[in-house]
């Protein structure tokens, strides 16, 4: 077991650390971006790349799933599984790439809403632009899976940040120094992505082939297509809401209050930052516990503290957005701090839908994840019909919220059918009550200007845990650890003899993860 563990923090070290990055390096570069991209283009920007990762999940039909699963089993030839997943990609992207293109102009108009003659046009060269993009993403997407299969980590980890630092360069010299825009955006992320694409299969050439082995691409599709309609319904959430903006307002218009969203979004993925470990290290501990009834008080335990530290996470996006977005983005960016606080929210409750989805894992029964998907993505579309048009990128981000309390609660009723869980309401409402009164008091209270706002505000955020102590959240046995936070290598022994136990339960973290791991590398 010890080198299982050995394998998986290595690699889930090296994601990890790549996708940290990647936000990080997004985060820092908003300030130049924002000063030299108006909010239309980048909502047009965020807005194509959103879609050609949603046609991505689309045209790949599963199969990087199905080599994730095929490539380990005992029965299948591992070089012969992934010549015919790269065939099989090859063929699907380039020709769902070739059947797009003629369509770029109707496509422009539904996705970007613009009917002038002359943004049309601009707008169909950008669809273009992403049209290729779909290809190289794709392809991407799979030669990065390669890395994955191989348990290289350093090669994944050097060559996602590497095309990162590629993109940047090109990214600025497009936008900065040649004033392109959204064009830049788009040119910059998916250029120097083709560059990679290239290399990458000119290293793995020997095990890659054109030809299609179609009796065990069909085992594959058996496979990896029932797992595409949760996938695509659990990205569009972040996709329609985009979509319903641009179209709500109309035109250049609707593009910017996008731009807008879509900043505020990228600052409330911070919480991605504390979510990222947890998802990696979760499955493990939740299969190797071997005692249902130990599993069930285990996991109640887990939700609760996990949860409570996501809170303060929210806590502090919410009441420092305003000062975060004014001081990295430009000023006619800086109404994107309405929906932080809420995005964050939703970022959270997607968190615990993930965890659901893991106790899922445990019975078998992961069938449920799609009605689930699809429930929290028809309640995203309706709320935004209703919310958008009066409230503008707040409703936006109310709908998400609101959509993923949908999905929490139904995978909560599937969960406890299946595998009850004694969770800690009690607990769980001290959390809420914390949240709630600091960032009401927060808001009512505090400036929203001036270095005493900021400081106040800062204050509050950081009242968070002693409100929690106050109220009597933690136990005794948590006092405990807490108190041995003085002696590091103390508490790192005992949860590593915790996480040393064999693993009970077979199972996977589901294939909604690839979806979101595809989202957070294909743009900064």
């Amino acid at each position: 077991m010890s080198g299982y563990l050995k394998r998986l923090a290595t690699t889930g070290a090296a994601y990890t650390a790549a996708s940290i990055l990647s936000k990080l390096i997004a985060v820092g570069l908003l300030p130049l971006y924002t000063r030299h991209l108006e909010t239309a283009d980048y909502g047009a920007a965020e807005l194509l790349f959103a879609a050609v990762v949603t046609a991505s999940i689309v045209v790949r039909l599963g199969l990087i799933e199905s080599v994730l699963r095929f490539y380990y089993r005992d029965d299948e030839d591992p070089d012969r599984v992934v010549a015919a997943t790269f065939s099989g990609l090859f063929w699907f992207s380039t020709i769902g790439a070739l059947i797009a293109l003629p369509f770029a102009r109707p496509l422009a108009e539904l996705v970007l809403d613009l009917h002038n003659p002359a943004e049309l046009q601009t707008g169909t060269e950008l669809t273009r632009i992403a049209i290729g993009g779909l290809w190289v993403l794709t392809m991407f997407e799979y030669l990065l899976t390669l890395y994955r299969l191989d348990e290289r980590a350093r090669a994944y980890f050097i060559t996602t940040i590497t095309n990162v630092v590629a993109t940047i360069a090109l990214t600025i010299v497009l936008v900065v120094g040649f004033g392109d825009g959204a064009r830049g955006l788009l040119l910059g992320s998916y250029a120097s992505g083709a560059v990679f694409v290239v290399a990458l299969i000119f290293e793995q050439r020997r095990r890659l082939t054109l030809r299609l082995e179609l009796p065990l691409l069909r085992r594959l599709l058996r496979f990896g297509l029932p797992t595409m309609p949760a996938e695509v319904s659990l990205y569009l959430l972040n996709f329609a809401d985009r979509l319903i903006i641009t179209r709500s307002v109309g035109g250049r218009a609707g593009l910017a209050e996008a731009g807008l969203y879509s900043v505020g979004v990228k600052f409330a993925q911070a919480v991605n930052v504390l979510v990222r470990g947890f998802q990696l290290a979760w499955p493990p501990l939740a299969y190797s516990i071997r005692d249902d009834d130990e599993a069930r008080h285990t996991y109640a335990t887990v939700i609760t503290l996990f949860l409570a530290a996501c809170t303060w996470l929210v806590v502090g996006l919410w009441l420092l957005a305003i000062y975060l977005i004014s001081f990295f983005t430009a000023a006619k960016y800086h109404d994107a701090y309405e929906v932080v606080g809420l995005v964050a929210t939703g970022v959270t409750l997607y968190s615990l839908y993930m965890v659901m989805v893991v106790i899922l894992g445990r019975t078998g029964r992961t069938e449920y994840n799609l009605p689930a998907a699809l429930a929290a993505l028809i309640s995203n579309v309706a709320l935004n019909l209703i919310l958008v048009p009066p409230l503008g990128i707040v409703g936006a981000g109310l709908a998400l919220v609101a959509s993923y309390l949908v999905v929490t609660a139904l995978m909560y009723w599937f969960t406890e059918r299946l595998f009850p869980v004694p969770y800690e309401w009690g607990r769980l409402a001290r959390v809420l009550f914390a949240a709630a009164a600091l960032i009401a008091l927060g808001e009512l209270v505090m400036p929203t200007a001036g270095l005493g706002g900021l400081v106040g505000r800062l204050f509050l955020a950081l009242l968070y845990p002693l409100v929690l102590l106050v109220t009597g959240f933690f136990t005794d046995e948590e006092r405990g650890w807490l108190a041995r936070l003085r002696h590091p290598r103390e508490l790192a022994a005992s949860f590593a003899a915790i996480r040393a136990r064999p693993a009970a339960v077979d199972g996977s973290p589901g294939e909604l993860y690839e979806a979101e791991r595809m989202d957070e590398d294909t743009l900064l």
